[in-house]
C-alpha cells in the first residue's frame, strides 16, 4: 500500500484529491495539510511514501515545502509530486529543481494522478503531458551551459535518456526498447552517474537543455 499525504489549502480540494486517492486499491491518504509549513511537519512525522502538494499555499508555498522534503540537502528526502491549476514556467522549473518527482495539474484524471503516485513511490517520475510538451519545445535549443558527463554515454543511455525526457515511465521504456525492467534502471544508474544527477528529473532537464529530446523517439 501507498501512504500518501495530502496537501492544499483549500479544504473542497484536500477532500476532492483523497476520495480521488481513496479509490486506488494500493493507495492510501494518511493525512492532510492546509499549507506549506503544516506538509512538513506532517511528511516528517509520518513519513510517507508520497506527498502530494499544491503550488501556492499560505506561510509556506509548495515548491519551498518540497526543497524542505527532498530538496539536495535533504537526508532522507520525501517522493513529492506537485500538483497546480497554474501551469505556469516557474512553478515547473521551481518544483523540478526543488526536488519535485513529478509535476500535475489539478485537471489531470485519477488515472494520470495515480500513475504519478505509483511512479514516485518507486522511484521514478511522471510529468503532465501538457506540461511535458511545452518544457520540450522551450528546451529544444540549449539556453545555458549544462555539465559535461563524466565519461561518453552510450547509444543505448542516450536512447533511454531520450524516453525518459519526455515522460515514459521505466516499464514504458523497457517496452519501447525491448530491455527488461532492471536493464533500464541499470542505464537510467549509469546516465545519474556519469551526469553527477540525483533523480530522473533532472536527468530530463539535462536532457532538455542539452537538445538531446527528439521528436522522433528512438525504438529499434
Amino acid at each position: 500500500m501507498i501512504r500518501v499525504i495530502v496537501a492544499d489549502d483549500q479544504e473542497p480540494v484536500r477532500t476532492g484529491l483523497r476520495l480521488l486517492l481513496a479509490s486506488l486499491p494500493d493507495v492510501e491518504v494518511v493525512g492532510e495539510a492546509a499549507d506549506g509549513l503544516e506538509a512538513v511537519r506532517l511528511a516528517r512525522r509520518v513519513r510517507p511514501d508520497v506527498a502530494l502538494l499544491d503550488i501556492r499555499m499560505p506561510g509556506l508555498d509548495g515548491i519551498e515545502a518540497t526543497a524542505m522534503l527532498a530538496g539536495p540537502a535533504v537526508a532522507a528526502p520525501v517522493a513529492v509530486v506537485v500538483i497546480t491549476t497554474f501551469d505556469r514556467d516557474e512553478y515547473v522549473h521551481g518544483a523540478l529543481r526543488a526536488g519535485a518527482k513529478g509535476f500535475l495539474l489539478k485537471e489531470s484524471g485519477p488515472q494520470l494522478i495515480g500513475e504519478a503516485v505509483r511512479a514516485a513511490a518507486n522511484g521514478d517520475a511522471l510529468i503532465s503531458p501538457q506540461v511535458t510538451a511545452r518544457l520540450l519545445e522551450e528546451f529544444s535549443r540549449p539556453v545555458r551551459k549544462a555539465r559535461e558527463p563524466s565519461s561518453p554515454l552510450t547509444g543505448r543511455e542516450e536512447d533511454v535518456l531520450a524516453l525518459l525526457a519526455v515522460g515514459l515511465t521505466n516499464g514504458e521504456i523497457g517496452e519501447r526498447l525491448f530491455l527488461s525492467l532492471g536493464t533500464v534502471k541499470t542505464h537510467i544508474a549509469g546516465v545519474l552517474a556519469k551526469l553527477g544527477l540525483r533523480n530522473r528529473v533532472e536527468a530530463a532537464m539535462w536532457a532538455y537543455e542539452t537538445g538531446r529530446v527528439r521528436g522522433d523517439a528512438p525504438g529499434r
